[in-house]
């Protein structure tokens, strides 16, 4: 390590912080350059980024078009207050309207997902007059003290004192882990059953991803969602879908919720909406809700909204996904993985089971293949997770940045993949779980 690299690493360590971890003994990647699938450090080492930075950064890096769209955008203005309009603010309304399913054609632009997802509670409970959010474990929807309330993700719990009221949960059905063919049924009555004890007439909306993420990748019994959207109809719910993490092209489609064939009353974008290069968020209404606040004052607000630099590269972005047909690809190579890790999940006792849906996969490790004993508990603590340490840092160390959340390795590069980077990816993997196979008792 040279000396500005020296300064780099201990700038960073002496005087920020980082998410989700204890501070000490932390070792990240030192990031210099970053280009398509890869990030590059400061000894030019590529590193194969198979998990699109935090699955956001979906047309890969380092891309000069977004650049330039920064940089032209800039030229013209680089901010002004969300209560004026710009070009670019209406031509992504515009654009957006006509990608989102439905009559999903108003947005409300946020910074990122939290606020996207806290917004749309917001807008919920006044277009309703109700209170009441129904949400799942296991879900993630934001680290903002609303979302995190809508959400049922262990991160929580130091801070499930100071949780927002009126959010219930219920469970987010989970095949591999059920027994016979009763679980589809058990799904939908559990719903039935939640709305009877909390009164249907309470709720305000239900809010599902429209594929799960950091939950596991875990899959809904087919026609869920279009129960969710019967039930909704019948009882005035709104139903949110978040698109933060399942948005633009991420499974193969323009939105996760697409592949159920369902039209929601409000969508939630970020992360891919900008492909990470600049924070970014919005929430798409239907005509309903829009016309609503036609007389009825709209009681959100954000700094930022509208942002003309994020509106000009959010344009660009999606620009990028029809002219590279990256959305397609994503489709394809997610079929190609599909087939790859079936062939490793028969050389590798700890892979219990993997889902997947266009590029948005997980692979589960368990101990016992019969039993499904987890490889660690859902909510495990840090001294358990040694198994999954070494894990992680022989895939680092093999050349690859992975996102790898308890029992769960995520599968999520940027959809301008190919095949042979994938090949390369799963490879690391496979000598990865050479440590987990260790572990297994069969």
């Amino acid at each position: 390590m040279n000396s500005i690299e020296s300064e780099i690493l201990s700038n960073n360590l002496n005087y920020t912080l980082f998410e989700w971890r204890k501070q000490s003994g932390y070792k990240p990647l030192n990031i210099n350059k970053a280009e398509g699938v890869y990030l590059i450090d400061h000894q030019k080492n590529k590193i194969l980024d198979f998990s699109s930075g935090l699955i956001n950064v979906n047309i890969g890096h380092g891309d000069q078009r977004v650049t330039d769209a920064v940089v032209n955008q800039m030229k013209k203005v680089s901010y002004v207050n969300p209560s004026t309009i710009t070009k670019v603010r209406g031509d992504l309304g515009k654009k957006l309207s006509e990608i989102c399913p439905g009559n999903l054609n108003k947005s409300f632009f946020t910074i990122c997902g939290a606020t996207g997802i806290e917004n749309a509670i917001k807008l919920a409970r006044i277009y309703t007059g109700r209170h009441k959010i129904l949400t799942r474990y296991r879900s993630y929807h934001g680290s903002t003290m609303g979302a995190m309330s809508a959400g049922g993700d262990p991160r929580k719990l130091k801070v499930d004192n100071q949780m927002g009221p009126n959010f219930v949960h219920l469970e987010i059905p989970y095949e591999y882990r059920s027994t016979g063919q009763e679980w589809k049924q058990d799904c939908f009555d559990q719903l039935d059953r939640i709305l009877a004890y909390e009164g249907p007439e309470n709720f305000a909306a239900i809010i599902m991803e429209g594929e799960s993420g950091s939950s596991g990748c875990l899959k809904l019994p087919k026609g869920y969602f279009k129960k969710l959207r019967k039930v909704c109809d019948k009882y005035g719910i709104l139903l949110i879908s978040d698109e933060v993490m399942s948005g633009f092209g991420r499974t193969g489609e323009w939105f996760g919720i697409n592949n159920h064939e369902v039209v929601p009353d409000i969508m939630v974008m970020a992360k891919g909406i900008t492909s990470g290069y600049i924070p970014f968020g919005a929430i798409q209404v239907s005509e309903p809700i829009a016309n609503y606040f036609n007389e009825e004052e709209l009681m959100i607000g954000l700094t930022y909204s509208a942002h003309p630099v994020g509106c000009a590269v959010a344009l660009k972005v999606i620009e990028i996904y029809e002219k590279d047909n990256l959305i397609n690809n994503a489709k394809e190579m997610g079929k190609y993985v599909e087939n790859k890790v079936q062939i490793m999940k028969s050389k590798h006792p700890s892979i219990g089971d993997f889902r997947n849906t266009g590029l948005l996969g997980c692979i589960e490790l368990v101990k016992n293949k019969e039993t499904k004993e987890p490889m660690v508990g859902f909510n495990p603590k840090p001294e358990e997770l040694n198994v999954i340490n070494r894990i992680t840092s022989k895939i680092s160390e093999l050349g690859m940045n992975i996102f790898i959340r308890g029992n769960y390795i995520f599968i999520a590069p940027p959809l301008c993949i190919t095949k042979i980077q994938i090949d390369n990816g799963l490879s690391i993997i496979s000598e990865g779980l050479k440590i987990a196979d260790n572990e297994c008792e069969n």
